[in-house]
């Protein structure tokens, strides 16, 4: 298969994999009192299958270079945390739809300034009008979703 196409398919996964997990968290939240108890949950369970994943591809972590890295490449999970705790307390609020709509786009607004930037050594990729054009398509299909 398409190393590109491949990508692509995965990505699109996890997106749907994120559209199912924001609905079952926010059920989840009906029986563990809060959205932060449902997200944790979430993230115990998804923390054992990656173990799980870990060991049967066994894939093995270079603890020297773990060790070189900077402090701030380790907190990649408190936005993880943020993503899923806000889809867990909006789901029910504003809908599955509107709730990952509106993620998304806020995903696109900071996404084109750190591509515009280079964020930690990621390949630039300038501000273009096309590219804000795109990220405000995706704001009017928020509205359309929420008004339609």
């Amino acid at each position: 298969m398409n190393p590109s196409l491949f990508a692509i398919l995965a990505v699109m996964i996890g997106g749907a994999a994120a559209s199912l997990q924001a609905p079952t968290n926010a059920k989840l939240t009906e029986a563990v009192g809060s959205p932060v108890n449902a997200a944790f949950v979430s993230f115990a369970v998804g923390t054992m299958a990656l173990g799980v994943l870990a060991l049967a591809l066994q894939a093995r972590p270079d603890m020297a270079a773990a060790r070189a890295l900077p402090w701030y490449v380790w907190i990649g999970g408190l936005y993880g945390a943020a993503f899923v705790v806000a889809a867990t307390w909006g789901v029910p609020r504003l809908g599955v739809a509107t709730t990952i709509i509106l993620m998304v786009a806020g995903q696109l607004l900071l996404s084109l300034l750190l591509d515009h930037i280079g964020f930690m050594g990621m390949p630039k990729q300038p501000i273009s009008w096309g590219r804000v054009a795109g990220v405000g398509l995706v704001i009017a299909g928020v509205l359309m979703v929420r008004k339609f």
